[in-house]
């Protein structure tokens, strides 16, 4: 499994990365096929063929409305959706990232409100882990339905390196502090990172300002509420990342490092770096690439609290999930709401994913959890989600696209310590 992040990058994966053909018996034209069907976009990748075809399936038997999928590559996903969104021709149901992928579309009300179906049916939102329900929304209301399972940042650690050490997962950024100039100090890099890739870089402000000033902080940047990126908690976090980097907390050649590569991933497994702060698909990666690290020594936690914070310390980052959403002006409306109510939290839509590596954001997962690739794993990022107060999304995922991209450059600057505190700010206002 490769992660979920591509350029514009994905959290959630390569996805669709080498997949050349369409789904099988599913419509690949959005301008084809019967005006009575309803057109239910998707990306074209293999892991989500049984889950989204099966779902599908499942529902046209019973249904007068009948689903077409329509899939298409990653690549060219967004800006096909941003050019259908202004026209005639939307999708029905539709693929997203929820946050800035979405904010425009709910902004300029053509999205459907789904607040009003969650709470004349509570025991369908119910269905579903609140954090991530949460996080699919735009301005206090619902437009996403979870659609596939949680990816949250973890604190990758490799046990050999730590028993060598003599150190234990760390519990504060202090302890954390310990760890990287014990490592430095014998030869190992304290943290892999794949500085060649700005996105890999952006995990470490995301944790930190939520355990700083807590969730609200980056909740009014995105937003955009005046002078956000003010707030002290941007400030410290920021100085606390200088400080790593200059203690040598990545090692002097991370920026040479490529996500493409599986650079980061492989310093871990060979024991040349003691940690990685990476999104749940790091797991699987190392399962796939290094399955005797895996089996043996790859270890995981929690990120560290950090003292005089106001954050959670059960608060997590990452990508929550991915949403389906529905056009407000869809001919299908009632079919596409019964749609997402029979099928994103049906056991049969569940356990594909989970046999497919997916830990899906639904309640009351437990019972199925003998239907994971790796139930052990599965459980520990469920119970995760489960117990986070909130998990905000992916900066670069939760602003808008003409908004993140500086963020990224700004925050590579930072990283090569070619911009401080001040600098990175003034970059992020200058783009708001």
């Amino acid at each position: 499994m490769v992660p979920q992040r591509l350029p514009r990058r994905s959290f959630l994966g390569l996805l669709g990365a080498g997949v050349g053909a369409g789904i099988v018996g599913c419509g690949t034209d959005a301008t084809s096929g019967s005006g009575d069907s309803m057109q239910v976009w998707v990306l074209q990748e293999e892991n989500q063929q049984l889950a989204h075809n099966g779902s599908v399936e499942r529902f046209n038997k019973n249904s007068d409305v009948k689903a077409r999928l329509v899939a298409t590559p990653n690549d060219g996903y967004t800006d096909k959706l941003h050019v259908s969104m202004g026209s005639n021709n939307k999708p029905d149901v539709f693929y997203n990232w929820g946050g800035g992928s979405i904010r425009t579309y709910a902004r300029d009300d053509l999205l459907l409100d789904l607040t009003p179906y969650f709470d004349k049916d509570k025991a369908w939102k119910d269905k579903f882990l609140p954090s991530v329900l949460e996080a699919g929304t735009i301005d206090g209301k619902y437009y996403g339905v979870p659609a596939r399972g949680m990816q949250p940042i973890i604190l990758f650690y490799n046990k050999q390196v730590f028993s060598d050490l003599g150190v234990q997962p760390p519990k504060t950024w202090d302890e954390l502090l310990t760890i990287v100039d014990r490592a430095k100090s014998n030869g190992i890099i304290p943290f892999a990172l794949a500085g060649g890739d700005a996105w890999t870089e952006l995990v470490w402000p995301e944790y930190l300002v939520d355990r700083i000033g807590g969730s609200q902080v980056f909740e009014k940047i995105a937003a955009g509420e005046p002078e956000a990126w003010r707030d002290p908690a941007i400030t410290r976090s920021i100085d606390m990342i200088r400080d790593l980097v200059q203690r040598g907390g990545f090692g002097d050649s991370f920026a040479s490092v490529r996500w493409d590569a599986a650079g980061a991933s492989t310093l871990i497994a060979r024991g040349q770096a003691a940690m990685h702060l990476m999104g749940s698909w790091e797991y699987t990666n190392q399962v796939t690439n290094e399955p005797e690290y895996a089996k043996t020594n790859q270890g995981f936690t929690d990120f560290p609290t950090v003292e005089g914070g106001v954050g959670d310390p059960k608060a997590i980052v990452g990508n929550p999930t991915n949403y389906f959403s529905i056009s407000k002006d869809s001919k299908h409306v009632d079919a596409a709401v019964d749609y997402l109510k029979k099928e994103m939290a049906s056991t049969a839509y569940v356990d594909q994913w989970l046999e497919m590596g997916d830990v899906p954001a639904v309640t009351g997962l437990e019972s199925q959890m003998d239907k994971a690739a790796d139930p052990a794993f599965a459980e520990m990022v469920y119970n995760m989600v489960d117990q986070a107060p909130t998990f905000q999304l992916s900066w670069d995922q939760a602003i808008e696209r003409e908004k993140a991209q500086p963020m990224l450059e700004a925050l590579s600057k930072v990283f090569l310590g070619e911009l401080d505190a001040a600098g990175f700010v003034k970059a992020n206002e200058n783009a708001s």
